[in-house]
């Protein structure tokens, strides 16, 4: 357990523990999953190593949830539909937060894990091998199935876990 990759030199050890036959675990601050590779290169990290080393990212944010006592029935906009990646007219019952003594008046209470998770398979290994950017890695990753960080919030929107405002409020690149 390499407690996070901050620095060359922690990287390098990380990376050499995983080349040994060692599971290694570890956190680095990034946007999305395909941005820790692209991180770990920059940080001088040849890209052969982190092809033969990495087998998956999962990145990870929490959002609130709504308070269940207080919550109420509204209708996203288009531009907020839009803009949390979904397609089409919004279907269904959606949520926003109040606010009541139950939650100190927040609306929200708890919260819940969305999770974007990139399995490092051959095509994705080729591309780190080409030193591709985060975005073509992530390209690929989603046309192969992963589901990102904003559509696994887009979910909890859905199923009126959480509202459109706390999952973009969180998933907004920093």
């Amino acid at each position: 357990m390499v407690g996070e990759i901050r620095d060359a030199e922690t990287a390098e050890i990380a990376i050499q523990a995983s080349l040994t036959g060692h599971l290694v675990l570890s956190t680095l601050h990034t946007n999305d999953s395909a941005s820790a590779v692209t991180r770990l290169v920059d940080m001088g990290i040849e890209p052969f190593l982190v092809a033969s080393s990495l087998s998956g990212v999962i990145a990870q944010r929490l959002v609130r949830k709504l308070c269940p006592g207080c919550r109420v029935p509204y209708a996203p906009s288009p531009a907020q539909w839009k803009e949390i990646g979904l397609s089409g007219e919004p279907a269904g019952q959606f949520f926003a937060a109040k606010g009541c003594p139950s939650c100190m008046n927040t609306g929200y209470r708890g919260r819940v894990g969305i999770f974007e998770i990139l399995i490092v398979d051959d095509r994705i290994r080729s591309l780190i091998l080409e030193r591709a950017d985060s975005e073509g890695i992530k390209t690929l990753a989603v046309s192969r199935g992963m589901r990102t960080i904003l559509a696994a919030g887009a979910e909890k929107v859905r199923a009126g876990i959480s509202s459109v405002e706390e999952v973009l409020r969180v998933t907004q690149e920093e």
